[in-house]
């Protein structure tokens, strides 16, 4: 069925395999395989036909329930490349909203394998430089200065992303101390802003705050919809 058998896998089909070969619940699984198929821009009838094969290895027919949850997970991750496209953000260099999700879904998918809770290790850390009314050519200086910074800040340690219109989210590590990262987010964006004479269209100071990374990936991918800006 797949041009390469390594494009089959991804981490969100062994909660599902699990839930399967168990007889646990896999709704949530089967909903997070339809959104991970659908941002690796797999087709809903490929994805249907991933779940018919893996029931029928276990010589059942697939309840309806989770082919419902299959068919919706792959729709809201239509839903988000809608909204967040792309893999690189043109204006500040940084990741997509898309692209995060995915590397969420990788970090939970860790976590259940590990037994392990996302939301005791990890956050979401929140930047937003925006103020009203600013002009196309201001807008996209000021969203080249927030990537530099948090490239400064953060470098490839941390997943982070784009999320429109001057904000931004990284994933950091709830043991991270917040107040010296906002002063060095600060001062470094401070510092990018200046030269580029956009320091009219950025909000002072920058707000920045940290966020519990909910339950599921699900609901985090819910999250960072609702954090972004179009």
């Amino acid at each position: 069925m797949w041009l390469r058998p390594s494009d089959w896998y991804h981490p969100a089909v062994d909660p599902l395999v699990q839930a399967v070969a168990t007889g646990a619940r896999a709704l949530d699984a089967a909903e997070d395989l339809g959104r991970a198929r659908a941002d690796a821009g797999v087709g809903v009838a490929e994805a249907i036909d991933d779940l018919v094969c893996l029931y029928r290895t276990e010589g059942i027919k697939v309840p309806l329930d989770v082919l419902r949850a299959l068919a919706a997970g792959w729709a809201d991750g239509q839903a988000g490349l809608a909204v967040c496209g792309g893999v690189v953000d043109p204006t500040t260099g940084l990741p997509t909203g898309a692209y995060l999700g995915q590397r969420l879904a990788e970090t939970y998918s860790a976590a259940s394998r590990d037994g392990a809770s996302v939301r005791a290790v990890h956050a979401l850390t929140v930047i937003d430089v925006a103020v009203d009314e600013v002009p196309a050519l201001l807008r996209a200086a000021r969203a080249a200065a927030l990537g530099a910074a948090l490239r400064a800040v953060f470098g490839a340690s941390e997943p982070m992303a784009a999320l429109g219109n001057g904000v931004a989210a990284v994933v950091t590590r709830r043991n991270t101390d917040l107040e010296a990262q906002t002063s060095r987010l600060r001062r470094e964006i401070t510092a990018r802003v200046i030269p580029l004479q956009v320091s009219t269209a950025t909000r002072h100071p920058v707000r920045i705050w940290q966020v519990l990374l909910p339950w599921t990936h699900t609901e985090a991918l819910t999250l960072l919809r609702r954090l972004a800006r179009p």
